[in-house]
């Protein structure tokens, strides 16, 4: 049985959310406090996390952060906070998803669902090649580990994913919306404000000037392309 764990103050909330979940199947605790709620992330073994932004004594933004340092697991912000800049802040602490409120508990069973499917199919995805190499960049797809000029850079399976689909397939421009469709899976909730988180976070690692990358480069209005 996988197991969720929703770390939200509103029990009323936690408790519609829970409840439904395991009607669909799913083992589900809740924590009400941002500190206890990140200690039991960070011990507990879970398969997604359900976290709001608005915590008593740790936000939902540092709890994601501290989540995604150490696991590759799910996490799914829910929240109040309905602004582009929220989203983007979230999705760039780590969030594989976020819904605001209010929304239906079928539709936060239908993306932890979702999520549980896609991070299985991504760990156990492989690639013929076993080692991609590009002006410094080497990925071995066995080891799954990346290397820039020697030094190896930590991703995480999304950002994996998304750099060799990139490196397997140079020279080509890819719309956001193939990108999404590609790696995240027709099924996800999500749009490509995602894609170009992933990809900025990507270039933080990879590239000399990430401002002025040498890899993976925008074409604007069109998406992106990666150079060999």
């Amino acid at each position: 049985m996988k197991r969720i764990l929703i770390i939200e103050d509103d029990l009323n909330i936690a408790e519609l959310e829970r409840d439904y979940l395991c009607l669909n199947g799913y083992d589900t605790e809740i924590v009400q406090d941002g500190i206890q709620g990140l200690k039991k992330a960070l011990t507990g073994r879970y398969d997604v996390i359900i976290v709001d932004l608005m915590l008593p004594g740790k936000d939902g933004y540092q709890i994601t952060k501290e989540i995604r340092e150490k696991f590759e697991i799910p996490v799914i912000i829910v929240s109040a906070k309905n602004e582009d800049i929220d989203k983007i802040r979230g999705l760039g602490f780590g969030a594989d998803d976020y819904l605001t409120k209010p929304f239906s508990p079928a539709e936060l069973t239908a993306r932890v669902k979702s999520h549980i499917t896609r991070y299985e199919r991504l760990k156990g995805r492989a690639v013929a090649l076993e080692v991609i190499n590009h002006r410094g960049l080497e990925i071995n797809t066995a080891s799954r580990k990346v290397f820039v000029n020697g030094k190896e850079v930590l991703l995480t399976t999304t950002e994996y994913e998304l750099l060799v689909f990139f490196a397997t397939n140079p020279n080509i421009v890819f719309s956001k919306e193939h990108l999404l469709a590609t790696i995240w899976g027709d099924e996800y909730f999500g749009d490509t404000a995602t894609v170009s988180v992933h990809v900025q976070k990507i270039r933080k690692k990879i590239e000399r000037d990430p401002s002025n990358p040498e890899y993976i480069e925008t074409l604007w209005g069109a998406g992106y392309r990666f150079n060999a």
